[in-house]
């Protein structure tokens, strides 16, 4: 009745009821991980609709017969994988979306492929893995595009959606506005993972941008200079002039509401009568000679171009970004009792001109004398 060939415990544990990975638990030994190669190839050839949130992500497309391996391998939900290139000696990681990809073939988003250095049709080898949540990570626009976009955060907060987790060193695409941008990671922690690599999916991830690649610092102006500068530019730190004051530095003597010279080069230019003057007596005017006209030659002598010399009008105010200058003077507001008393002592008391009643006597009295000796 009892046979004792009967119990195998290839059959019984490894290959029969229990997965082999119980043995191993139950002999003190750690569990199996999953360990596949398959042929890769961009998830574009992947059969059925197009997927571009998949090509833009960090997640790849496995086999039905991957999904009963892991299942027996008791690998839970988040399953993360290590991606390996063998010939090249490159490294990333990636999570899976879907079990849905022929036998012997695992579809990966492009960028993935160019990370691996893999061309459709090599093989990768897949292992199971386990990575710390990510805390930090710190990214690099590899194009200045990256900066026209008014709210990066919410942009890669909807990125990172498709992604499980990143490896310091990858260089991931995603697309925004029917535009594809990519995007390099810099730094990560916690650095405890081998190659840099941390998960995504339910963590608090703060995130740094290094300046985009081709990215360039604007150059500082000094500042602009005026018409009354001697100097002709401004020198460090934005002062108009070295010494002297501000008053001085904008010309203010000309452009004051009671300057004078302001005034006169005001009328200088509006006057139409800018020429010297002649006198129509005593001058005759020459007699034009008769010539012959020549083809393509004016008969009118040239004209000289009158020009309006510009004298000291008022400058334009320029002054240095940031400073204001307040010119105009105070004039306080006068009472009226102020008012009447300053006109009272500005008018003159005495007006006219001034005659003596003695002086006036005396001359007539001379003058009756003097009749009376001629006669």
């Amino acid at each position: 009745m009892f046979n004792p060939g009967y119990f195998n415990e290839d059959d019984m544990l490894g290959g029969g009821m229990y997965p082999r990975s119980i043995s191993h638990r139950a002999a003190g030994g750690l569990p199996r991980r999953f360990d596949e190669y398959y042929r890769c190839y961009p998830i574009v050839m992947l059969p059925g609709p197009e997927r571009e949130n998949v090509n833009h992500g960090g997640k790849v497309m496995m086999p039905p017969s991957a999904l009963d391996k892991l299942t027996r391998l008791h690998i839970t939900y988040p399953m993360m994988f290590e991606l390996i290139n063998g010939a090249a000696e490159k490294v990333t990681h990636a999570g899976v979306l879907e079990f849905i990809a022929e036998e012997g073939k695992i579809y990966l988003p492009y960028w993935m492929m160019q990370t691996l250095s893999l061309d459709p049709g090599d093989l990768v080898q897949i292992l199971s893995t386990d990575l710390p949540s990510g805390s930090f990570i710190k990214l690099q626009a590899q194009s200045t595009d990256f900066l026209d976009i008014s709210d990066p955060k919410a942009v890669l907060e909807n990125a990172f959606r498709n992604f499980s987790c990143l490896t310091k060193g990858d260089v991931f695409t995603f697309a925004y506005n029917d535009q594809t941008y990519e995007m390099a990671v810099l730094e990560t922690k916690p650095g405890t993972a081998k190659n840099g690599a941390v998960s995504v999916l339910e963590t608090d991830l703060e995130v740094d941008f290094a300046p985009p690649m081709g990215y360039e610092e604007p150059k500082k102006v000094s500042g602009t200079s005026t018409p009354a500068s001697g100097a002709g530019r401004l020198p460090s730190g934005g002062m108009m002039h070295s010494a002297g004051t501000m008053a001085q530095a904008i010309n203010y003597a000309s452009i004051a509401p009671q300057s004078n010279t302001a005034a006169a080069g005001a009328k200088a230019v509006s006057s139409n009568f800018l020429q010297g003057g002649h006198k129509l007596k005593g001058s005759k005017a020459p007699t034009p000679k008769a010539s012959t006209p020549v083809a393509g030659a004016s008969t009118n002598p040239p004209q000289p171009l009158a020009t309006r010399p510009r004298t000291n009008g008022p400058q334009p105010l320029r002054l240095p970004p940031g400073k204001l200058f307040f010119g105009y003077e105070i004039k306080p507001v006068k009472k009226k009792g102020e008012e009447n008393k300053e006109n009272e002592d500005t008018k003159p008391h005495f007006q006219g001109q001034g005659q003596t009643l003695r002086g006036g006597t005396k001359r007539k009295g001379a003058d009756a004398d003097s009749e009376r000796g001629g006669r």
